[in-house]
Formats: structure tokens, sequence, C-alpha cells
């Protein structure tokens, strides 16, 4: 299967032959996840939830990225179960107990997000050669930080704590000698901006915030991908 066979969105079994095909190394639904690679499922348009879908009156692809929601799929599962998701807005949402469930063949990945994950994973390969132990490079000039409302969207649902006031306090880690950018918040708060992987790392080390939901924040949000690579190399750094 080349990428031109790969679907828009690849069912389980799509999405783990085409990536044994680019890696030659065998790939499941665990796995996949473990990369932190995010499964959709396509919800139909539901009377009883309107609020999910705004205009969205054919339905749209939820994702599936909450802690427990896929340790549960990576535990092996039989069927889905999803409590938090985003609606068609791409606005985080709580599902009314005891959550939306759906049969397994219902999982969906995306083939930007698999090729994506092609190419890390050939770049992490490759990197013994190249000398990737020297450290990753300067982020873009570009790149100055990213805003409270993104960091909450991002990690709020996996920190054990008040995300939005511990930015606003900005003490330790989420200060200017942890992850905050120095000087942004010189004019007001709202200006403030932060580097995600120093933060991450932090929510990880000092507030014990597994790896796996972090892993799936740079995965899932596109506000983050152009950190993934620092990410990555961080925890290859560590030893994580």
């Amino acid at each position: 299967m080349n990428t031109t066979d790969l679907p828009f969105r690849a069912n389980t079994a799509e999405a783990c032959s085409w990536l044994t095909q680019r890696t030659g190394s065998a790939w499941t639904l665990a796995r996949l996840l473990e990369h932190a690679l995010t499964p959709y499922v396509w919800l139909d348009f539901d009377p009883a939830h309107p609020e999910l879908f705004g205009e969205a009156n054919g339905g749209y692809a939820a994702p599936i990225f909450f802690r427990d929601d896929v340790a549960r799929l990576a535990a092996g599962s039989d069927d889905v179960l999803i409590t938090l998701t985003k609606d068609a807005y791409q606005i985080v949402a709580r599902l009314p107990a005891p959550g939306f469930t759906r049969p397994l063949d219902a999982l969906r990945f995306l083939k930007k997000d698999l090729e994506h994950l092609a190419t890390e994973f050939a770049r992490a390969q490759a990197a013994p050669e190249e000398g990737a132990g020297a450290g990753p490079g300067p982020a873009p000039a570009s790149r100055h930080g990213v805003g409270k409302a993104q960091l909450i969207e991002a990690f709020g649902a996996h920190a054990r704590m008040d995300l939005d006031r511990a930015l606003d306090d900005a003490i330790g880690i989420f200060g200017d000698d942890g992850a905050r950018i120095k000087a942004s918040a010189r004019k007001s708060k709202r200006h403030a901006v932060w580097n995600p992987v120093t933060l991450a790392l932090g929510l990880h080390d000092v507030y014990r915030v597994p790896l796996g939901p972090l892993r799936r924040a740079f995965a899932s949000h596109d506000f983050l991908r152009e950190w993934r690579g620092d990410w990555e190399q961080s925890l290859h750094l560590l030893g994580k």
C-alpha cells in the first residue's frame, strides 16, 4: 500500500499495514496509541446532543484524546468508549455519562498523521548515523511561544491542578525561570507565551503528568505540531 492508497481516514488495519510497509516493523493499535497517534470516530448527527454538532448536521469526526479513554483502548478493550472529545468547532466537550460507545472497527486515523509518524520514525532511525546526540537546533525565529488558552486546551485535562491560575501566577515552572518566555508578559499577562516543550516536561517531572497524554497533545493539536520535533528530541536526550 503506497501513500496514494492510504485513505484520508484509515481504519486500524489499513494504518498498521501501511506503517508496517513504510517502517519495516509490525504495528498494532496499542503501538499507534503509544506513539501518540490520535484516533477518531465518526459521530452521526444526534438530535439528543445538538450542542456537539452545531451546523454539522451530517456529523463529524470526533477525536479520542482523553487519557482514560486512550488507556482503555491501549489495554485491549472490546469497544470504544468516549467520555471527552471535541465538538464540531474543535472545542473540548465532556460527554454525558457514561459516554458514547462505538465498535472498535469505527476507529479511524488521519492520513496526514500517519505520514507524519512515518517521517518521524524514519528520522529517529537515522539519528544515530547522523550524530543526533548533538541536541536540538534552535527554534524557528517566527515561533515565539504558545498562549495560555492553547496550553489549557492541550494540557489542562491532564494536569491535576488549576492550570489557568498556575500560568497566571507564573511561579516555578510556569514563570520566567521556567517555561514562560522571558519578557513576554512585560506589558500585560495576556501577552505572555510559554515554551510548550519546557512546560510539558515540567508537568511530567514536577506534577507527575504521564508522558502518554503529553505525547498525544503534541500529536493532536495543530498549534503544537511545529514543536513536536523539539519534544521528541528532548525525550530522546532524556532517555524517555
